[in-house]
């Protein structure tokens, strides 16, 4: 494999998420790691990657147009070489046409040497006859619309018109395959937002302060922030605005006890440690004890040490905090991170909406379990990445169902200045095409 050639490398990473279910972000970090692609080369090849994923949908029905069989007929190497090409050509304005074509031909010549012709055929076609691709009709099937005009699973974007209806669901599907904003939370146990903007500044870094969150700050560029100084000194730690509201909500107060339930990689973790100004105690567990390392790696990067971390399947009960409660536990769920699909848009393509009635129960014995280690009136907060309602009101009505000693608090009086962001039932809901963050729940319970 010649790695110095950005599409040839973006063709790898993407066959092997098809085989693996491998991940995005980790393959394109280890391929740039090598450090053989140089230059603006670098960024192609992860254009190319996240946009092939996010834009899988629309290239699929595309192709659809020009090809006499249908992109999933197609052996998987030549449907990816498609892909490539229909994404340089339709949605890369700095890549012409025609050096789109040609490089994707090269590359078949290479890796699918017989359907070199056949690539190359439906690719000018494609390019020739881009003004007359007929998408589903708007008002008559609007789920199949959004699905192939903004490369969403038909199912999800069924469910956002059920939720939301069309012009916010168009909205939001639009907007869920745009690249995502990279926001950062301020350390302030070392230094206040202000401070840290002005020292990105100097640092050749463009960025603003965020609308929601009192610590965010949005960058307005990327690059490997890792290398930024800012960063090795422990000033800040990459978290979108909406991931940093949950713990304000959850209002952890100095010297409490917390328990942070699914806390890899520890960016909610570390957040209430802030907020609590590194005293008390807080037990910050996972299911995969390699993750742990990532929290305790945050932990030292910041100056944290109220953090101790353990193994803990939090669907059962744990010998680690058998005679232990808490004043408050975050229960940050696993889930199926449709909220976030536009930062792992490989992961909208492996799910279904049968996987989300499965995640709902594993959802609720969750809160089952840990709700036996909250003191008396204590304070759970419920929370998931995700935008159905199935994980989100319907776990916590379920739970309730089963735990009457349990109340849910209404968050518009508790806090007012985030009353938009809060549904008519006091949950917050966050929507990445209304308020520019991630798509993201939570719901404030509290024991009797």
């Amino acid at each position: 494999m010649s790695s110095k050639n950005p599409r040839r490398a973006a063709f790898d990473i993407l066959l092997r998420i098809e085989k693996e279910k491998s991940f995005a972000d980790i393959l394109i970090d280890h391929e740039l790691s090598k450090d053989i692609i140089k230059g603006a080369d670098r960024g192609l090849l992860t254009e190319l990657v996240y946009g092939v994923l996010r834009r899988q949908g629309t290239l699929d029905y595309i192709i659809s147009q020009f090809s006499k069989q249908r992109p999933e007929k197609l052996e998987l190497f030549v449907r990816l070489l498609l892909r490539l090409g229909i994404y340089q050509c339709f949605f890369l304005d700095r890549v012409p046409v025609s050096a789109a074509v040609n490089e994707t031909v090269n590359l078949a010549k290479e890796l699918a040497p017989r359907a070199s012709g056949f690539i190359n055929a439906v690719l000018r076609n494609a390019d020739r006859g881009r003004d007359t691709i007929a998408y589903p009709d708007r008002a008559e099937r609007p789920a199949e619309y959004l699905a192939a005009r903004y490369s969403h699973p038909a199912w999800l974007a069924q469910q956002w018109c059920e939720q939301l209806g069309l012009e916010a669901a168009e909205e939001l599907a639009a907007a869920m395959s745009e690249p995502p904003p990279l926001t950062v939370r301020v350390n302030t146990l070392r230094i206040t937002r202000e401070e840290l903007i002005q020292r990105l500044a100097g640092e050749g870094v463009s960025c603003n302060a965020t609308s929601w969150s009192p610590d965010g700050i949005r960058l307005n560029q990327s690059g490997q922030i890792t290398r930024l100084p800012s960063f090795r000194d422990g000033l800040f730690t990459v978290q979108d605005e909406s991931s940093q509201l949950a713990p304000l909500f959850l209002a952890p107060g100095k010297g409490e006890r917390v328990l942070d339930a699914c806390a890899a990689p520890g960016g909610k973790t570390t957040q209430i440690a802030q907020l609590m100004q590194d005293s008390g105690e807080i037990y910050a567990c996972d299911v995969n004890n390699k993750k742990l390392r990532l929290i305790k790696e945050t932990c030292d990067r910041l100056g944290i040490n109220s953090v101790r971390t353990f193994t803990m399947d939090a669907t059962a009960p744990s010998n680690a905090i058998k005679e232990t409660t808490f004043h408050r536990i975050l229960v940050d769920a696993p889930c199926s991170g449709l909220g976030v699909i536009r930062r792992n848009p490989e992961g909208k393509w492996s799910k279904s909406g049968d996987d989300l009635l499965q995640l709902a129960r594993t959802q609720v014995s969750i809160l089952e379990n840990l709700c036996r280690y909250l003191e008396p009136k204590g304070t759970i907060l419920y929370a998931t990445c995700s935008t159905s309602i199935q994980e989100n009101e319907y776990v916590v009505d379920s739970f309730l169902a089963q735990h009457p000693e349990f109340v849910v608090e209404d968050l518009r009086p508790l806090f007012p200045e985030f009353a938009p962001l809060f549904t008519e039932r006091g949950f917050f809901r966050s929507w990445p095409h209304r308020d520019g963050m991630d798509g993201f729940f939570s719901a404030r319970l509290k024991r009797k």
